[in-house]
């Protein structure tokens, strides 16, 4: 590339090698494929503006390897540079250790710049720190700070890095059990995957850890927030409440904390309350796909309610406030779409307010855009799945591609809260259809799919049988067949 300086003297492999046994963003195997780029961007940048809780070093490593995702190398650097000043200013009790992340991500952008004298430079800096604090590795060191900033870096990259956040921000607290920036980053990383994990009754694995982070940093209204949420969810609203309060009479212009508190009160139905936390945190951040999400699901639960009320048939003023509900609750789910292209929920929900809108044709765009999305979890991939499946069989009537749909969602995850949902609808579907033609091959396909993942063998058998003489040929019936024949 132009202006890039090629050094050949350096073994350009060698030097690779040694780079990937750095401790940083580049080698914690972040994909960029499993987030969108810009939105990531935006809330890092949201964040260093507004939320003064969370490490700004932390932040800035984190958006150079953002910015070098994006191809912006030079970008990339200034973020290592402000990084940088923050560890003078904010650490210089511990410089050397806080500057071993940046050190790595300088070494890889260098690296990725052909600047390969740099790169060493910076590599040379982390072996003289590591020799230094006698490490066991030349490039390597095992410290708290590090495991606790890599926790973070895997946390922004989704659910499918959940799991590998919790143990690094297990790994840190091993070793500071009491440090407050740990229980955070653990409190949080713990909340996130009692959300993520969508199936059977609500989880509270993280409400101890929760209270923990708290009593350590009892200033800190981004982590009660969350503590106040998740009591909300195991039925104590009032203890949360009152946290919610304690936060609001605390803070004036927090987006990041104003958006949770949003959410405590769209839980509790006290959605005029919550409507005006999110306008004003919209204000400040208008480009956040969450808060525009939030919003849309404020309009759409005032809509239902109306409809409710109306036992589903609203007319004069009311008919006209469900259309303007739809209208605003559509213009806000595009806009977390737009803003967050890997949001797998905002699909659907902009997808069903065109349904319920009769914009069926927009709904199918959306929802054909939901099902091409790529590195989606399995847990997004079940819910798209259902959801179109519901859409094609009571707007569009097309009951054989909402069973297959159906079907398609229970092959992804076949434990969840949606389950007993799915299965009682291919069973109903299945039985209507077997009505008007007992030879239905995909009826009695389905049918025997849904009694052998029920655990009844001998009905799964009997229907892929039948199935298996409406189409001999047919490899997945066969096989179905030889285990549950092997298994009876």
């Amino acid at each position: 590339m132009k202006g890039f300086i090629f050094d050949s003297e350096i073994p350009k492999n060698s030097l690779k090698a040694i780079l990937l046994d750095l401790e940083c963003h580049f080698t914690w195997h972040l994909l960029k494929e499993d987030i969108d780029l810009f939105d990531v961007e935006d809330t890092i940048r949201q964040q260093l503006d507004f939320l003064t809780t969370k490490s700004r070093l932390t932040l800035y490593n984190l958006l150079a390897y953002v910015k070098h995702l994006k191809g912006q190398s030079k970008d990339a650097l200034e973020c290592l540079e402000q990084a940088e000043e923050i560890i003078q200013k904010e650490h210089s009790d511990n410089e050397e250790v806080r500057s071993l992340v940046t050190w790595g991500n300088y070494a890889w952008v260098y690296y990725h710049r052909n600047q390969l004298e740099e790169a060493q430079k910076y590599i040379d800096k982390v072996q003289n720190v590591c020799k230094k604090l006698s490490s066991t590795t030349h490039y390597k060191l095992e410290h708290p700070e590090i495991d606790c900033e890599k926790g973070w870096a895997l946390l922004k990259f989704g659910g499918k890095y959940y799991e590998k956040a919790k143990g690094a921000f297990e790994k840190a607290l091993e070793a500071e059990p009491d440090n407050p920036e740990f229980n955070i980053g653990y409190a949080i990383t713990v909340y996130r995957l009692d959300d993520y994990d969508r199936e059977g009754s609500v989880k509270s694995f993280s409400l101890g850890p929760l209270r923990k982070a708290v009593t350590l940093n009892p200033d800190n209204s981004y982590i009660k927030v969350f503590l106040a949420l998740k009591l909300q969810d195991v039925h104590a609203e009032a203890e949360g409440e009152k946290y919610i309060e304690e936060i609001l009479d605390q803070i004036s212009a927090q987006p990041y904390v104003l958006r949770y508190a949003a959410k405590f009160y769209r839980r509790k139905k006290s959605w005029d309350k919550a409507l005006e936390l999110l306008k004003k945190a919209l204000e400040a951040t208008p480009s956040s796909s969450f808060l525009h999400h939030q919003m849309g699901l404020c309009y759409r639960a005032q809509m239902i309610q109306i409809k409710k009320v109306r036992h589903n048939r609203p007319k004069g003023k009311d008919k006209l406030k469900v259309d303007e509900l739809i209208t605003l609750a559509i213009f806000h789910f595009k806009a977390a779409m737009e803003q967050d292209s890997m949001f797998a929920f905002a699909y659907t929900d902009l997808a069903n307010m065109y349904a319920e809108g009769g914009q069926y044709s927009n709904a199918e765009d959306i929802f054909q855009k939901a099902l091409r999305l790529k590195n989606i979890t399995d847990d997004n991939k079940h819910q798209i799945h259902y959801h179109y499946g519901h859409f094609q069989e009571f707007y569009l009537r097309s009951e054989s591609t909402a069973m297959h749909h159906y079907l398609e969602a229970l092959k992804v995850k076949e434990r969840s809260s949606l389950h007993s949902k799915l299965t009682s609808a291919v069973k109903k579907l299945a039985s209507k259809r077997l009505g008007y033609n007992a030879f239905d091959v995909q009826s009695l396909s389905a049918l025997g799919f849904i009694y052998k993942i029920e655990g009844a063998k001998r009905q799964a058998a009997e229907y892929y049988e039948r199935a298996q003489k409406m189409d001999p040929e047919n490899t997945e019936f066969l096989t179905a067949l030889c285990e549950l024949r092997l298994s009876i």
